[in-house]
């Protein structure tokens, strides 16, 4: 598997180059999952050519494992973003924006979800399917939103809340992922009681933030007796995956009752108390970024190579599908404007903040992967719904979020590329 795994991780790399000479302002995850999509299973992988692309599913879940390392990471940056320096800023008013939209976006999507599972059927939408994906509509993506208020420069009240809320966001996502995963596995298995639609989620939120707590002050500690950043990088990275593997736990108590873990929820927590604690977490995390950017490349790509295309062959699928973006959308502006505008913001903040929230990548595939233990068909479901969305979002979603900012006055330079290239170009000698 190192061979298609090495290409997966070139095609992607290309992609991007691809995008950006054909003038395709696109994001880069757009690329990946396109790239994925080539060395999947029925594009390269179909010719049945040993090492060129991955031939089969099964090819596929052989290096699952580094979408699950992936995935920790993923998390452990997001608690990068709970800085007590940086949320005393923003206040009440970024969380109270954060949980009202992230809830409002879940609440629409399962409610126009189950509504179609009565009208398709449990054969072509099952309500586990329905209530999962309610759960992933919570969740937003931090790179992208990111990526567009760096790349324009965007400053003003809009730009400053919306940092923190894009890390809120996800958090909130995490934990309705959470309840609301426990009781699609109720329905799936038929065991619909109050052990596992309540007392077991709630056991996995609490031990998760407190695994992931202990992990983190841990980490913190055993740092300080390292004089070298790149050993303190390297014990990171060590810490991070050996949260990962701890996640995996499931330890039984009485009767149903069990403790299992979220590793999206212990590596945040790790990430936010190491963050919080450790006088080393600002150079520590730039580095980690760098570390980690070539195996987010490979989290893309394979997700990418995941979705199986003859599943859009049902119309049905297509249908669910674009319920789930509109309505998505619809939930995000409605639950930032009412809150918004509840909080007392400027009419530009809770008109633009909603559509800035529109793109969705890294942490809902995250969850898509957790999501697989539903079932095979269940899973297959639920990851080609998502990855059709994530593609639909990731095409129009940051030039929503470019406009916007736009619209509300908040871009310091009409083009800003310029100014890049000014600054890092040699000047011609005098």
């Amino acid at each position: 598997m190192l061979l298609p795994t090495a290409l997966a991780l070139f095609a992607g790399l290309i992609m991007t180059r691809i995008f950006k000479k054909t003038g395709l302002k696109l994001p880069d995850v757009t690329a990946f999952l396109v790239a994925g999509l080539l060395v999947g299973p029925y594009a390269l992988g179909a010719l049945g050519v040993p090492g060129l692309g991955f031939n089969s599913m099964a090819d596929l879940d052989r290096v699952s494992f580094l979408s699950t390392v992936a995935l920790g990471f993923i998390a452990f940056d997001i608690g990068n973003e709970f800085r007590l320096a940086q949320l005393k800023k923003t206040g009440k008013v970024a969380t109270v924006i954060g949980i009202v939209q992230a809830l409002t976006a879940t609440a629409l999507v399962d409610i126009a979800l189950i509504a179609l599972h009565f009208v398709l059927g449990p054969e072509k939408l099952p309500l586990p399917v329905a209530i999962t994906l309610g759960a992933i509509a919570a969740a937003t993506a931090p790179a992208a939103t990111l990526m567009v208020v760096r790349q324009y420069k965007a400053k003003g009240p809009l730009t400053d809340l919306l940092l923190p809320i894009v890390a809120l966001d996800d958090a909130v996502g995490l934990v309705v992922f959470a309840v609301s995963f426990g009781v699609a596995q109720a329905l799936e298995g038929g065991a619909l009681n109050v052990v596992s639609v309540v007392v077991n989620p709630l056991l996995e939120i609490v031990c998760s933030l407190a695994l992931g707590a202990t992990m983190g002050s841990l980490l913190t500690l055993l740092e300080k007796l390292f004089f070298s950043n790149k050993n303190r990088l390297s014990l990171t990275i060590a810490f991070v995956i050996m949260t990962i593997a701890l996640s995996t736990l499931e330890i039984p108590l009485v009767g149903e009752v069990k403790i299992t873990f979220s590793s999206l929820l212990v590596c945040m927590m790790l990430g936010t108390m190491f963050c919080n604690l450790s006088e080393y977490s600002v150079d520590i995390m730039k580095r980690s970024e760098e570390w980690t950017a070539p195996l987010y490349a490979v989290f893309f790509v394979l997700s990418g190579a995941q979705l199986d295309l003859t599943v859009f062959r049902y119309p049905s699928i297509l249908l669910i599908g674009m319920v789930f973006i509109l309505v998505r959308c619809a939930g995000k502006y409605l639950g930032a404007w009412g809150s918004a505008t509840l909080m007392g913001c400027e009419p530009n903040v809770c008109k633009y903040l909603g559509i800035t929230l529109f793109p969705q990548a890294g942490v809902a595939l995250g969850m898509v992967v957790t999501a697989q233990a539903l079932g095979q068909e269940s899973g297959a479901m639920i990851r080609n719904i998502i990855l059709f969305a994530v593609l639909v979002y990731e095409l129009v979603g940051p030039l929503l979020t470019k406009q916007s900012l736009m619209a509300a006055g908040e871009v310091q330079s009409k083009y800003p590329e310029a100014h890049y290239r000014a600054r890092f170009e040699k000047k011609p000698a005098q």
